[in-house]
């Protein structure tokens, strides 16, 4: 489909709703019209975590008011659009039929078509909305709820070369956050308390002495915790001490991202550049570990602007433009999957139950 076209992008997989506008006119860079994200931190702060109910509540009420201003900030009518993509999966499974069933009946009102995106497919295609990046390049995907790297070949073909085998990244920063009674989302906060502090304390660095890809951060966040009982002083833990156990916890992250992603540059000698992308991906610390590390290969390197590495409806919209010019549309049958491997070849990593793969 060699035409310009014009996107509304829905986003409602975790605890972001979200509603954007992108068009696209070949041969030149997409423009992003419109992002709008109603975030529900204040909602989930009081539980140290996403409450799944909440967080679906939430969506029902804000997808109408998202996909209002989304619209408006980008000055357009519903019938200046020429399709709706929306997140289909995986993620929260209230939070992603919400989002599914709002774009079904703006598309039917409309006589639009309706494009169902992996969530994952949005982080992954981002450095083409960003960057334009030219197929294949690797892809270091790396967020709360998934950390895998990707060898991206087409709109619709990734090859996955490793990834966590238990806990991802972001899902470690929230809970190690949580133990140390920082409040929620929990990456920022360890990043702050990082920056007050020193790599002082001893943390093992999992899997850098196996071959391959595959990453473990379960243990890491366990020795976390050891560390803090251990530095305890009449039960409660010191502010500098603190602040030295996320710098400790960070830099083991980030050495342990950049081991395994000079491993995965190994495997791609091809890449066009590394990319990474995902909530993650907003970490300073990370982004400059990885950042040296292709300096030092002599590969480009990018990662998106803050604003496009956690949950956002425009990567979403960037998706559908891909699925859609290659003639890739979905109809009224579309489901919310809660699980939904990109790369549907490869054996699951974490599991496989009666829902499928979950990665």
């Amino acid at each position: 489909m060699d035409t310009t076209l014009t996107i509304l992008g829905i986003e409602s997989s975790c605890d972001d709703t979200g509603a954007a506008v992108v068009r696209h006119v070949p041969g030149q860079p997409p423009e992003i019209l419109s992002n709008v994200v109603f975030g529900q931190a204040d909602l989930h702060a009081a539980y140290g975590g996403v409450v799944p109910e909440i967080a679906a509540r939430a969506h029902v009420e804000k997808l109408d008011l998202a996909i209002e201003r989304a619209l408006a900030a980008a000055g357009l009518g519903p019938r200046d659009l020429d399709g709706v993509a929306v997140t289909a999966g995986p993620g929260l499974i209230g939070g992603v039929m919400a989002g599914v069933m709002c774009a079904k009946g703006f598309a039917a009102a409309l006589g639009l078509p309706i494009i169902g995106v992996n969530h994952l497919a949005g982080h992954a295609l981002t450095p083409r909305l960003t960057d334009g990046l030219a197929f294949p390049y690797l892809m270091l995907l790396v967020s709360g709820g998934h950390c895998q790297f990707l060898r991206v070949t087409a709109a619709d073909r990734f090859t996955r070369l490793g990834g966590t085998i238990d806990d991802a990244p972001g899902e470690a920063f929230d809970k190690i956050a949580k133990a140390l009674s920082l409040p929620q989302p929990g990456g920022p906060e360890v990043e702050r308390a990082a920056a007050r502090g020193n790599d002082v304390i001893t943390l093992p660095r999992p899997l850098l002495d196996r071959d391959g890809c595959d990453m473990s951060f379960s243990g890491l966040k366990t020795a976390v915790l050891r560390a803090r009982d251990a530095a305890l002083v009449d039960g409660t833990l010191p502010a500098s001490t603190r602040d030295d156990i996320c710098a400790s916890f960070q830099a083991a992250v980030a050495d342990i991202l950049v081991a395994k992603s000079r491993r995965a540059l190994d495997l791609m000698p091809e890449a066009t550049a590394f990319a990474v992308a995902g909530g993650v991906a907003a970490n300073g610390a990370i982004r400059a570990g990885l950042s040296d590390l292709c300096a030092e290969r002599g590969i480009a390197s990018t990662a998106p602007p803050l604003a496009l590495c956690t949950d956002n409806a425009a990567m979403i919209a960037w998706a559908g433009i891909e699925r859609l010019r290659l003639g890739q549309t979905d109809d009224m049958s579309l489901a919310a999957r809660p699980r939904w491997p990109l790369d549907t070849d490869a054996a699951p990593m974490l599991g496989s139950g009666r829902k499928g793969a979950k990665a």
